[in-house]
């Protein structure tokens, strides 16, 4: 066949798809209980304004007057791509007025970290704390469960003996209770017998060296039957202590070592539900990251509040950030559906607030994720709904929000994070390089939002020093 003829047959084709894609309707058809859609030639032809990805925060202009500094950084927390929503302008200065003194008082100010699969193995969190860690001191790994269920980058567990695993979360083969999880939202407990978990702190280049180190262990637990003891041993210095406890309810057993380590092992025995160890280093801030693969943000309720308030009440709680949202995307038709799940929502925050009254709560939206519409990735067409619905829900009931949607370029962005390496082929979940980047810019909105604070406290005194 000559190739003019072979120009004009396909010349043919694409006229004939293009009148069809022409008069198909935009939303697809149902046939036979089978959605059929048709790409239009526009949506091919189109060109595409590229995401733009800065892999660093932009460096502060130089100011010369104070109140110039106070306009920045107050348009930097209520506008743009790393804003946040506030129920006030103040909400967060609660937060870092304690966490500057921390290390002066010896506290150890606990952010708690929820999320789903995006923050597994300490993704983004991990950023989080070397950040908060550096400015306002304290150091170590943070919160961990007595038995290890998915991975972290940061600490290398092993756990054995006989434990029944309690959890919120997770598919139908997980134990249900009562309400027995603890701060993790899930325990393990012990019946009378002995287990034990050996924890080392990872040494990879890749984690921050304040969290390799641990000079304070914290066991929280419930003490069934009054009989509870456990064992710490530095295997590092190759020093053990033991004790127990003789109450049953909601306890903790505290170990402070004469220098830090990076290799334990600690032995329990009794009944008790297990509900964390807590592994931290000094004065200052120690951000938990507590991942719930699969969920939505809706377990909290389903621990009672007496048992809830009592798991907190054996730690001092700054911050509690919750990341919920993504799971629910794929699922959300409709205005109504989005309204009913921010209500369970705001029921969750509410419940916090009773729980830990003393703790600021911010909630984090979903990231941009795609799915395939006429042929085309696309922005889930109920996310920006529901990202608004979400925001309006935290303030509403008394919590800040920030949007990792905004804050990684917004509508169709996800795309363009994968092709960079940035996120995974699912084009839902972000790559070790994204979670490092998204950690960072989450770092660079809270760092905003304590750099106004400072300034606004400094005009405070200069205005106190005029009159």
């Amino acid at each position: 066949m000559k190739s003019g003829r072979i120009l004009l047959f396909f010349a043919c084709v694409i006229a004939a798809l293009a009148s069809v894609g022409a008069v198909f309707p935009a939303d697809g058809v149902e046939v036979a209980g089978h959605h059929i859609g048709f790409t239009s030639l526009h949506s091919l032809v189109e060109r595409r304004e590229a995401v733009k990805i800065e892999t660093s925060p932009a460096e502060p202009p130089e100011m010369l007057q104070l109140r110039d500094s106070v306009a920045y950084y107050r348009s930097l927390v209520n506008e743009g791509d790393l804003r946040f929503w506030l129920p006030n302008s103040h909400y967060l200065d609660a937060f870092w007025r304690n966490a500057e003194r921390a290390r002066h008082t010896d506290r150890t100010i606990r952010v708690l970290h929820y999320g789903d699969s995006q923050i597994e193995m300490d993704h983004i969190t991990s950023r989080l704390r070397a950040h908060l860690q550096h400015r306002f001191g304290g150091g170590g790994p943070g919160m961990v469960p007595f038995h290890t269920i998915t991975p972290s980058l940061t600490v290398r567990q092993g756990t054995t003996g006989e434990l029944l695993h309690l959890s919120s979360f997770g598919d139908s083969t997980v134990q249900r209770s009562r309400g027995d999880y603890g701060p993790m939202m899930q325990s393990f407990r012990l019946a009378g017998g002995t287990a034990v978990t050996t924890l080392r702190a990872a040494q990879s280049s890749t984690v921050d060296d304040r969290a390799k180190r641990v000079s304070a262990v914290t066991l929280l637990f419930n003490d069934r039957a009054g009989r509870f003891s456990a064992e710490l041993t530095d295997r590092q210095h190759r020093a053990s202590l033991r004790q127990s406890s003789d109450a049953s309810g909601v306890g903790s057993l505290v170990w402070l070592l004469d220098s830090a380590s990076n290799s334990l092992r600690l032995s329990v025995s009794g009944t008790a539900d297990l509900y964390a160890v807590l592994l931290d280093d000094g004065a200052g801030i120690a951000v938990d990251n507590i991942p719930m693969r699969g969920c939505s943000g809706q377990q909290f309720t389903l621990v009672p509040e007496e048992k809830l308030t009592a798991a907190y009440d054996q730690m001092d709680i700054g911050l509690i950030i919750l990341q919920f949202g993504g799971n629910s995307v794929p699922y959300l038709k409709t205005s109504g559906q989005i309204s009913t799940y921010c209500q369970s929502l705001g029921r969750q925050i509410d419940h916090l607030h009773l729980c830990c009254p003393s703790a600021k709560l911010l909630f984090i939206g979903p990231s941009d994720m795609s799915t395939r519409l006429r042929g085309q990735l696309q922005t889930y067409p109920i996310l920006p709904e529901l990202i608004d619905s979400l925001a309006a829900t935290a303030v509403r009931h008394g919590a800040a929000f920030w949007s990792i949607y905004h804050a990684m370029g917004g509508h169709n962005s996800m795309p363009e994070w994968s092709r960079q390496g940035l996120a995974g082929q699912d084009y839902i979940h972000f790559s070790q390089r994204g979670a490092d980047l998204m950690g960072d810019r989450l770092s660079q909105a809270l760092d905003n939002s304590y750099r106004l604070f400072r300034l606004e406290q400094r005009m405070k005194k200069e205005k106190g020093k005029r009159k």
